[in-house]
């Protein structure tokens, strides 16, 4: 019988958890890196799930910073802006320092112009 095949076609653990990132290659990494002596089905699949969540919050948010700078690619510069403005990310990744990424803009109050409104009111 050509055309029906009783083969089944292989398919990935990342397809059907509807996921870019590699739940295979996750799953050997955990598994050699020996962070457990064992490791259950559904724990590479989530981990695959959540880094692949970060990431994709992480560049929407550099892709936003390299927009408000009308550049259309996305820095290193843009990814610590990001990383830094964002109150959790900024938790999340508070010991990782981003190479070529700067620093954050700020100028303290002490050192800006001062303004009609500030000088009034220590003139009274």
């Amino acid at each position: 019988m050509a055309g029906t095949s009783t083969e089944k076609k292989n398919v990935s653990r990342s397809k059907r958890a509807g996921l870019n990132f590699p739940v295979g290659r996750i799953n050997r990494m955990m598994r050699n890196n020996r962070y457990a002596e064992r490791i259950g089905a559904g724990a590479p699949v989530y981990m695959a799930s959540v880094l692949e969540y970060l990431t994709a919050e992480i560049l929407e948010l550099a892709g936003n910073a390299a927009a408000d700078n009308k550049k259309t690619r996305i820095t290193p510069r843009f990814l610590n802006l990001a990383i830094r403005s964002d109150e959790e990310l900024n938790r999340l990744l508070n010991g990782v320092q981003i190479s070529a990424g700067g620093v954050l803009p700020h100028i303290n109050a002490s050192l800006l112009p001062k303004t009609k409104k500030t000088v009034e009111a220590t003139a009274e």
